[in-house]
């Protein structure tokens, strides 16, 4: 059930070697963003621009990086993501879903049935279309809704997945589908932005890609946010060891579940199934005294380690050969998708958001082609001073989404379903899902016509 095997010495001074290096990778993205402007007005983050320097320095590249060390990066991002996973319901708090309703359910639905859609088009697209004249495999159509909801991190961590289920260039396709869609939400975005101004769909006259948006790479003094709070005294234990050790919890019993799990169903990641354990976790401890001392800020200082790390080793180790391989159904399904995103939000957006519709769809617009921070850093752009509630709307739908698609239970599980019965399948009942929400938003009464709305002036 755990893997128990010897470890050398040798091993291990290789293993930290290697981290070594990536951590000088990620302060080489951190200069390099300081110093290019375009890489600061698009937002790239230093792990990535880390990651591509390391793949330029690799193999593939100028061959400064061997093979050998290439290869143990390859092996981390399946460990990272278990770390990322695993603390993301322990210590969290649940919002009231009756006192939020109004807030909670049109942004639920419109990223459930996005997400739906990005898996649901691209696997009819991939069963049509791409398997006949390419030849790929079931799980190609994955790529999407693990990429572009999913983010980063996420594909990198599916790339042991992949490679479980016989597709070992699934996760380099993946961190592909990633970057297309990472620079296609911003650059999108932005665009998406300022048609919005002068069209007159901004909630706030100051928007517009005004610069709102950016903030200094260097917070002053006064407004750095803090990291983690103290909880416990230090003479008890030091608090990252603490989470550290909460986060250990989690993923034991994810391992005893997914041993559990794969006498059923075999090939079931481990981050989920640590996510769940993480839940646990919290279950446990939520009415002790432990309770009181786990903080959110300390988890997510964990997790933010993890995945810079988890990024930059997946980028830099990501096999280029297999993209350029692949080019051609890989620019396909991500012009599928592009078209998914955009169509969707201008249809979806003024019937699911009564206010400000505009900066209420870009927050998601955001996430669902890229990442959370790529959502938030779109709503500050057209939302300087965040007087809308998107910003707290989006916060609050976290718990309910999260957990499930967009990196989520779900989305570990999309190569399962995509082998086990096939790519038509798995794309005709992501669409199914996709028309079940909305017809479960038209019985709510969320879904309106514009014109509709505005004659109520609601």
């Amino acid at each position: 059930m755990f893997p128990t095997d010897e470890v050398s010495g040798d091993a291990v001074n290789t293993l930290l070697f290697a981290c070594t290096v990536l951590g000088l990778l990620v302060l080489a993205g951190v200069v390099l963003r300081l110093l290019i402007a375009p890489l600061r007005r698009l937002f790239i983050p230093a792990a990535l621009i880390g990651g591509v320097l390391g793949a330029a320095l690799g193999p593939y590249g100028a061959g400064l990086f061997p093979e050998s060390m290439i290869t143990t990066w390859a092996g981390l991002p399946g460990v990272l993501i278990t770390i990322v996973f695993a603390p993301m319901l322990i210590g969290m708090r649940i919002p009231n879903p009756r006192t939020s309703y109004h807030l909670i359910a049109p942004q639920l639905l419109f990223g459930y049935m996005s997400d739906f859609l990005m898996i649901g088009v691209p696997m009819l697209v991939c069963a049509a279309l791409l398997m006949p004249f390419w030849d790929v495999g079931a799980m190609f159509g994955t790529i999407i809704e693990v990429g572009w909801p999913g983010g980063h991190g996420t594909a990198a961590g599916m790339g042991p997945v992949y490679t479980e289920l016989g597709w070992a260039d699934g996760g380099a396709l993946a961190l592909a589908s990633a970057t297309a869609g990472l620079i296609f939400g911003i650059v999108v975005g932005m665009v998406l932005i300022n048609v919005a101004a002068r069209r007159g769909d901004l909630s706030t006259p100051t928007g517009g890609g005004d610069g709102g948006g950016y903030a200094p790479e260097v917070l002053p003094a006064g407004s750095r946010p803090v990291l983690g709070n103290v909880t416990l005294n230090k003479d008890l234990v030091d608090g990252l060891a603490f989470h550290g050790a909460l986060i250990a919890a989690a993923v034991l019993i994810g391992w005893v579940f997914q041993y559990l799990l794969g006498l059923v169903v075999p090939g079931m990641p481990l981050f989920p199934m640590a996510m769940i354990g993480g839940a646990i976790v919290q279950a446990a401890i939520a009415r002790t005294r432990l309770g009181d001392a786990v903080d959110p800020g300390s988890l997510r200082a964990i997790q933010g380690v993890a995945l810079d790390l988890l990024v930059v080793s997946a980028v830099a180790s990501i096999t280029v050969p297999v993209v350029v391989d692949n080019i051609v159904p890989l620019a396909i399904l991500v012009a599928v998708a592009a078209v998914i995103a955009v169509g969707f939000f201008y249809w979806a957006g003024p019937r699911l958001f009564r206010d400000a519709w505009f900066e209420h769809s870009i927050v998601s617009f955001g996430s669902q082609t890229a990442v959370a921070s790529v959502g938030l850093m779109l709503l500050r752009s057209a939302d300087p001073d965040l007087k809308t509630d998107a910003a707290r709307s989006y916060a609050l739908r976290a718990p309910f989404f999260s957990p499930i698609v967009g990196g989520g239970l779900l989305t570990a599980m999309l190569p399962l379903i995509a082998v086990n019965y096939g790519p038509w399948a798995l794309g005709v009942g992501g669409v199914v899902a996709a028309a079940l929400v909305y017809l479960l938003a038209r019985i709510l009464k969320i879904w309106q016509r514009p014109a509709a709305r505005a004659r109520t002036g609601t």
